[in-house]
């Protein structure tokens, strides 16, 4: 009986904490397993947004080569990310039964092998075809990590490690672009897209070698439609999120539209500059890459509300300066919109986990179909502004995006900073 007395006295948590605390929690920052499921979303993401923003800079060589309009070559993009958006909720609901690793290989390895037909089509329409099936493949990624990483992670490091997965879509995004733009204009552009395809696949495969086995997800085959639909309900009734839903969708608006013309725009006088020198403009994607992880941690340390303000506040001041006629400036302020961009997603994206409580995959689920349709809709609306008066009409069309943002980021903040 005294060894029982001094067992209960004694400090238990230093007993046993690696066989209760850390499947309860997650994976702690630093931890083999936390390293592992960073590395294997890192290149999930990579793989995921180099497949979805390739075909970016070659919307001028699309117009050209297809005697179509600014807006009509966007289809390349803007069908993909709507497609996306629609499946993103499919997919959370089929990854509750099938797992989130599975579905998350599955959509890789299957997009990869649609951009690879993206790049032997013969004409535009089945080039259309085979983004829209790429976009609506790509949806079992990006929910289904989210809510991986807000299960499988623990609370004190899932700030840093979803800015290390947004920093992957960022380095994706980035190498994506523009070794599109560098190959396109020494091998063509269906060579490009092929290399593009096949280095994927390849990711695909070194993804789910090296991401571990859900420890704190439990497959439900039991939900029913009418079921999926009440989480759904809950979470756009919910004070918080459905403000981080439109955050979102405005904060991806901007960006779309800002990269989907800023090509038109610098191969146009007075810049007139080449396909591979517009190309590198997206290499301020590395801002994005530094961003995403520096804002995830200050989150965690700080709180979302302050880093979601700031992000938003920084893409209106590169706004601007995009409207300068000189050229260093108008770089400069595309990597202020791509910091700012990058900022306000981390902090936003890494918060909806934190608000949900139950049905995770659920709300990250709303949260990218509006992140997704924004800037499927509001990327292509750019265009006829474009087409119609010129790049001032399109800032002053991202500039009313911004003013949204804004006012919804204004709510959030008064209602508790965390």
């Amino acid at each position: 009986m005294q060894s029982l007395s001094d067992s209960s006295s004694s400090p238990v948590p230093r007993r046993d904490p690696s066989a209760t605390v850390p499947a309860a929690r997650g994976a702690v920052r630093g931890s083999a397993a936390y390293r592992h499921i960073v590395l294997a979303l890192f290149c999930s993401g990579f793989a995921t947004f180099s497949l979805l923003y390739c075909v970016q800079p070659l919307l001028p060589a699309f117009a050209r080569e297809f005697d179509i309009g600014a807006a009509s070559a966007s289809l390349a993009l803007s069908l993909s990310t709507g497609f996306l958006a629609v499946s993103i909720l499919l997919a959370g609901m089929v990854s509750e039964r099938f797992g989130r690793k599975e579905l998350m290989f599955a959509s890789l390895a299957t997009a990869a092998c649609c951009n690879l037909l993206a790049g032997v089509a013969p004409d535009w329409h089945l080039i259309l075809v085979a983004r829209a099936l790429e976009g609506f493949a790509l949806g079992g990624v990006p929910a289904v990590a989210m809510a991986y990483l807000a299960e499988e992670i623990d609370a004190g490091g899932l700030g840093f490690a979803m800015g290390l997965y947004v920093g992957g879509n960022a380095f994706g995004g980035m190498v994506g672009r523009v070794a599109m733009s560098t190959l396109a204009e020494s091998f063509g552009w269906r060579h490009a897209m092929l290399a593009i395809g096949a280095l994927d696949l390849v990711l695909a495969v070194v993804f789910v070698m090296m991401l571990p086995a859900s420890r704190n997800f439990v497959r439900n085959g039991t939900l029913r439609l009418r079921d999926h639909l009440g989480l759904w309900r809950r979470h756009l009734g919910h004070a918080r999120l459905p403000l981080t839903f439109g955050i979102a969708a405005l904060n991806m608006g901007i960006f779309a539209t800002s990269y989907n013309y800023a090509g038109f725009r610098l191969m146009s006088p007075p810049f007139s500059l080449s396909a591979t020198l517009t190309g590198l403009i997206f290499s301020a994607y590395i801002f994005g890459i530094v961003s995403s992880s520096w804002a995830g941690a200050l989150a965690d340390r700080y709180g979302r509300a302050p880093l979601v303000a700031a992000g938003i506040g920084l893409s209106c001041l590169g706004l601007f300066l995009t409207c300068t006629p000189w050229l260093a400036v108008v770089i400069g302020g595309i990597v202020l919109l791509t910091i700012g961009f990058f900022t306000t997603h981390s902090a936003a994206s890494s918060w909806v986990g934190r608000m949900a409580g139950q049905g995770k995959g659920h709300a990250a689920s709303l949260y990218l179909l509006a992140y997704y349709l924004g800037g499927s809709v509001l990327g292509s609306a750019g265009g006829w502004f474009w087409e119609h008066a010129g790049w001032n009409a399109v800032a002053a069309f991202m500039l009313l995006q911004v003013l949204g943002a804004a006012w919804l980021a204004r709510c959030l903040w008064r209602q508790g900073r965390n």
